[in-house]
């Protein structure tokens, strides 16, 4: 349970909550604002992990949303989210992995090619560790995502024990207000990018030990610890910096810890981005190819895709595939394009995925359900609505 819980968080946990508190303060334009619209993304994202976990005990097998999909529409929705998802979802490799490489240049330079190059040695890293060993890959996972978890929540205590809270954002009244219900949205879609992760982690779900019981666990627990420290992180900026310093600010941890430490602040951060980075993709290297691998073990895909190899017991040519993919699409695209190209489509497959879950409900009711959605109907109709609602806005 705790491996999955790591592994879950280290997918969330990447490079969003970096860059992503600037929009949302500038889109918002409050306090208030600020700090409702991250604690509803991750109300939204917790909803999601609800009904997701009981799909996972229900199907506990390689693949995660490709699975429920096939379960509740058939084998050509299922088709249309496995295209979708190998020709996305490696950029988001290559995007975090990049990021890496950019931070990297704040201690050595490394040319022009430098941060592709590094990008390039993390990504064949953490391939590799999934090639030889899950339990070697999720040993990793555990350490990168404790590591990194303890990193924000340090930087958020140094900068509240050391800053003076005088000039920032919290010592004025807070106000709860933004510029219209459109920004409003605009701003929650934004939040949905550093919370990124539940659905993909699923994909893990058959190879967790008494998945019935540690899947549940393993998706609350990894939503309220990430929502935890978002609130933390974000509420240390905003002691430090005023909420315009904030809002026009492209490196807001960096200018926070500057602000508190001076240059070396800067050094601190970059660091931090690392880790963060680092465990993200380590994450999503473990819990990515085994959708591909269901994709072939359905016939959806090549089929020697879908190998296990015989001594490791690991899904070997789908990770030695998605690594290359994330590699290639690294040399080719800029970080903008990489993210939106992320961002394109996958949030419309998590809303039908819970939409099934109701589906199966209805058509299904005999089936084992060794954990059942908290609060059902009301958390899977919430989260259809919310997440329609921004697909709309």
């Amino acid at each position: 349970m705790w491996s999955a819980a790591a592994i879950i968080a280290g997918t969330i946990i990447g490079s969003g909550i970096f860059r992503t508190p600037a929009s949302i303060a500038e889109t918002v334009g409050s306090v208030g604002g600020v700090a409702a619209i991250w604690i509803i993304g991750g109300l939204v994202t917790l909803c999601l992990a609800l009904c997701l976990a009981e799909l996972a005990t229900m199907f506990p097998q390689a693949g995660g949303v490709y699975v429920f999909l096939r379960e509740a529409f058939g084998p050509t929705m299922a088709f249309v989210f496995g295209w979708t998802f190998l020709l996305i979802n490696p950029s988001n490799w290559a995007a975090i992995a990049l990021i890496f490489g950019e931070y990297a240049g704040t201690f050595a330079s490394f040319g022009e090619n430098g941060p592709r190059v590094l990008a390039t040695a993390v990504i064949v890293f953490v391939c590799a560790a999934n090639y030889i060993s899950v339990r070697f890959a999720a040993s990793i996972q555990n350490f990168a995502t404790s590591a990194k978890a303890l990193a924000l929540a340090a930087i958020a205590l140094v900068i509240f024990f050391i800053g003076s809270g005088s000039e920032g954002a919290l010592a004025a009244p807070i106000e709860l207000s933004a510029p219209s219900m459109g920004a409003f949205g605009v701003a929650i879609i934004a939040v949905l990018w550093p919370y990124e992760g539940v659905a993909g982690a699923c994909a893990i779900s058959g190879e967790v030990r008494d998945p019935g019981r540690s899947m549940p666990r393993a998706l609350i627990l990894s939503v309220l610890l990430v929502m935890g420290l978002y609130l933390l992180i974000n509420a240390a900026y905003l002691y430090v910096l005023p909420l315009d310093a904030v809002a026009s600010s492209g490196l807001v941890a960096a200018d926070a810890m500057q602000a508190v430490t001076g240059a070396k602040g800067a050094a601190v951060v970059a660091a931090c981005v690392m880790l963060s980075t680092f465990g993200a993709v380590a994450a999503a290297s473990i819990s990515d190819p085994r959708v591909f691998y269901a994709m072939a073990r359905d016939g959806a895909f090549f089929q020697r895709i879908g190998a296990v190899h015989p001594r490791f017991q690991t899904p070997y040519i789908a990770i030695v595939f998605s690594g290359a993919l994330a590699i290639a699409y690294l040399w080719v695209r800029s970080f903008e394009e990489l993210a939106a190209q992320f961002v394109l489509g996958l949030w419309l497959f998590y809303t039908l995925a819970v939409v099934g879950l109701i589906v199966l409900r209805v058509r299904r009711p005999e089936l084992a359900r060794p954990y059942r959605t908290f609060a059902y109907p009301l958390v899977p109709v919430v989260f259809v609505l919310a997440a329609g609602s921004l697909l709309l806005n």
